[in-house]
């Protein structure tokens, strides 16, 4: 089983392609038994060992450091009506710095939010959070954080 032919196929492969050369040496369930007493009954083939990909911590020592922002939908006072509202929250003090509720979710209206927050509040964070939605990776919003110097953080899904 630990042959160059054999040394990445599971147990009943091995057996199968022996009995058709018209080898038996034992049953299926005693193949297995015999890798699981020498260490080897896990996944037989080569594996690509990829190294550890380190978690982004955004952290704020005080106040308007790092700004973090999201777009949720709520549910309107009719069924099948929908608004969708964005805050962006200071994450050092978890204080609302910028909020709009809206009828839908454009990037047009974000980059607004972003700029007008920022000009409210007369600091430019060093990152700005957001996950991977649709208006927070729009090329508008991006073009405004650039130019602003904002460096950006994304979390995935």
């Amino acid at each position: 089983m630990n042959s160059d032919d054999y040394a990445e196929l599971p147990p009943a492969q091995t057996w199968a392609r022996e009995l058709d050369a018209g080898r038996y040496h034992c049953s299926v369930s005693t193949m297995y038994r015999i890798l699981s007493e020498k260490g080897q009954a896990g996944e037989r083939r080569r594996q690509a060992a990829h190294p550890p990909r380190a978690v982004p911590e955004l952290v704020a020592t005080a106040p308007s450091q790092v700004f973090t922002w999201d777009i949720t939908k709520a549910a309107g006072p009719v069924k099948g009506i929908w608004y969708h509202a964005y805050v962006i929250i200071d994450v050092f003090s978890h204080y609302l710095v910028g909020h709009t509720v809206e009828r839908a979710e454009s990037a047009e209206r974000a980059q607004e939010l972003i700029r007008e927050t920022i000009l409210r509040n007369q600091v430019v964070p060093e990152p700005v959070h957001a996950d991977r939605g649709t208006s927070m990776t729009s090329k508008k919003v991006s073009q405004l954080l650039i130019g602003l110097g904002v460096t950006r953080s994304h979390s995935r899904p």
